[in-house]
């Protein structure tokens, strides 16, 4: 038997709300299925199973709030079988059982869950009990709902508490170099455009595919520059996870993994980057991807930045930064010429790497992107 924990979904996560199980007592899961559903301060996560079996018991119910590592339930080994005939268990501490909506109703009306008889199955609370609960009765006022403005206030306020406290921490922990390298575009740029020329809008690549393909190959040279410092020392990456920084409409920003970039052809990672921002604004994240990146990308070109000089994201050791692509003064074959060029920058981590690794993957992916027919 093995036990089942809320993993850490990035290093501002330090607990998490059960929203809901895909998976009952006696169900056979396997390695990368979906178990559970958690919110987080950034978005609701599908939490997934990293080893197949049997689940045995539930042990947190929908809607605790629960710390990192907490156990959620505990499964079988494929082949092992149980001591006893698995069955759902109550939850923990005395906690009332409660429905995601149900308990998202009862906090927007203020509605104390403790007072409260659940009618759905093994007594939890419904939907219908919390608006049983504040049904108005005669001559009483009705209780006042919040508005969802508000909601949604307090939820953007929790994002920028925990994007602040990681951010501090990186500051705190990382002794960060910088290294900024412009480069020029011109071959990418008229190499995309005839790429482009013809195809359908839904179709077409961005110059963002360009660039993390790029960042990507660069790395497979200098791997020290992706990976993950726990413990007081530097575990490498066994594959180029790639954070893309995404922001959010309501505000905030995640950067949730493209997996296995370098491996990829740009049509699969343009199709895998718009439905990874799709699910990203939506809320529809998976753990691995929430927790795998071993390297963050940064671009905020379209924000019309002529550069950026991020933060490392922690345990990560290395932050790449574009800004836009625009026309400045160069000069090609000893002549002056106008350049389509872009500002590439690299927050690099001094304790594994220094500045003269940095400079040379920065030439590095310098020289992919002046051949963007191999990336």
């Amino acid at each position: 038997m093995f036990e089942f924990k809320l993993p850490s979904l990035g290093a501002d996560m330090d607990e998490g709300k059960l929203l809901e199980w895909k998976v009952k007592p006696g169900d056979a899961v396997r390695k990368g299925q979906v178990v559970a559903i958690v919110d987080t301060s950034k978005a609701a996560v599908d939490v997934e199973i990293w080893q197949d079996g049997t689940v045995h018991e539930l042990l947190i119910a929908p809607g605790e709030t629960i710390p990192v590592g907490t156990v959620l339930a505990t499964l079988l080994e494929p082949g092992e079988k149980p001591g006893a005939a698995p069955t759902a268990r109550a939850p923990v501490a005395g906690r009332q059982r409660i429905s995601p909506a149900a308990r998202k109703r009862a906090e927007a009306l203020g509605v104390d869950v403790a007072r409260l008889k659940g009618s759905g199955p093994g007594g939890a609370l419904t939907l219908a009990d919390v608006d049983a609960a504040v049904a108005t009765p005669a001559g009483s006022k009705a209780p006042a709902q919040v508005p969802a403005k508000a909601v949604d206030a307090d939820k953007q306020t929790e994002m920028r508490r925990a994007i602040a406290a990681a951010m501090s921490r990186s500051k705190r922990e990382i002794p960060h170099y910088y290294l900024l390298e412009t480069i020029p575009m011109a071959r990418a740029q008229q190499w995309l455009a005839g790429i482009n020329a013809g195809r359908p809008i839904t179709e077409r690549l961005l110059m963002a595919v360009l660039q993390l393909k790029a960042v990507a190959l660069a790395l497979t040279k200098y791997p020290d520059l992706h990976g993950f410092f726990r413990d007081g020392r530097f575990e490498p990456a066994a594959a180029a996870h790639l954070g893309v920084a995404i922001s959010l409409r309501q505000g905030g920003l995640i950067a949730p993994a493209l997996h296995e970039v370098d491996k990829k052809p740009l049509d699969q990672l343009m199709r895998e980057l718009t439905d990874l921002v799709k699910r990203t604004r939506a809320g529809s994240l998976r753990s691995s991807e929430m927790s795998d990146p071993t390297i963050t990308v940064t671009n905020l070109g379209e924000q019309g930045v002529e550069s950026v000089v991020g933060v490392i994201y922690p345990p990560q050791v290395a932050l790449v930064g574009f800004g836009r692509v625009a026309l400045r003064p160069w000069v090609e074959d000893d002549a002056l010429c106008v350049m389509p060029t872009v500002v590439a920058s690299l927050a690099a981590d001094h304790r594994v790497s220094d500045g003269h690794r940095g400079a040379l993957f920065l030439a590095e992916l310098r020289a992919r992107l002046q051949q963007p027919q191999d990336l």
